[in-house]
């Protein structure tokens, strides 16, 4: 008997649709694995893989007419209620919009100038502090940007695991640290000089490279790679 007809539950760990994207990422996944994870369950002679292979089959496996279907054409389908069918509907609708829209410019950071223009706004005016890091490239383009810590009026705290746990999943190349002061006053303290170095020791054992460390105020900016702290 085919491994189709089995129940995921009783695949061998690599298998499994949830398990192997999780181990081995999105890429690897078949079109009916992908599917077998939206729909979650088959029936009791079918897998949820085995399932989403046939139905993927009366459309001659091409993801443009899956989506043309209707969902009482999904229910003919046994194993595929309305719930079931209405996921493999939204699915193929973000696919569609995915799509039609256009790539996202990433954002290169060529001075700090460049990070003060897209920090400002997130937190140049907050009336308490909080620490940002930008995930860079090897091209220096802004990956991904995320709040580490949100403080008091005179300090936050930056985790150094959550900081390099979110490098390492971002593939990211370069960090750009930076935190606000609402104050006003640019200049770093003795926090903010200590932070910093334990940051870029942590870094350097993980092959990362950090690029600043930027405090940002209403109207200004204070850079310690521009001022030679680095």
């Amino acid at each position: 008997m085919e491994q189709d007809n089995f129940p995921i539950t009783n695949w061998h760990e690599d298998d499994k649709p949830r398990e192997k994207l999780m181990l081995k990422g999105k890429n690897v996944l078949s079109d009916a694995e992908l599917i077998a994870i939206l729909i979650g369950s088959g029936s009791r002679n079918e897998s949820a893989v085995g399932l989403s292979k046939r139905i993927l089959a009366s459309v001659d496996n091409n993801l443009n007419m899956l989506g043309k279907l209707s969902i009482s054409q999904l229910m003919t389908f046994k194993g595929i209620g309305e719930a079931k069918a209405i996921s493999i509907l939204a699915a193929m609708e973000l696919g569609r919009r995915r799509r039609s829209e256009d790539a996202v410019e990433l954002q290169k950071i060529n001075s700090s100038k460049a990070v003060f223009e897209i920090m400002q706004p997130i937190i140049g005016e907050l009336p308490h502090e909080e620490f940002w890091v930008l995930y860079l490239n090897n091209s220096n383009k802004v990956i991904y940007k995320s709040q580490i810590s949100k403080g008091g009026i005179t300090g936050t705290v930056a985790d150094t695991r959550i900081i390099f746990k979110i490098a390492l999943e971002q593939n990211a190349v370069g960090l750009i640290l930076t935190h606000n002061h609402p104050s006003g006053n640019l200049k770093p303290s003795d926090a903010d000089i200590q932070i910093t170095k334990k940051l870029k020791i942590a870094a350097n054992q993980l092959e990362l490279n950090i690029l600043d460390h930027i405090i940002i105020t209403e109207a200004s900016y204070y850079s310690f790679a521009d001022e030679g702290i680095f």
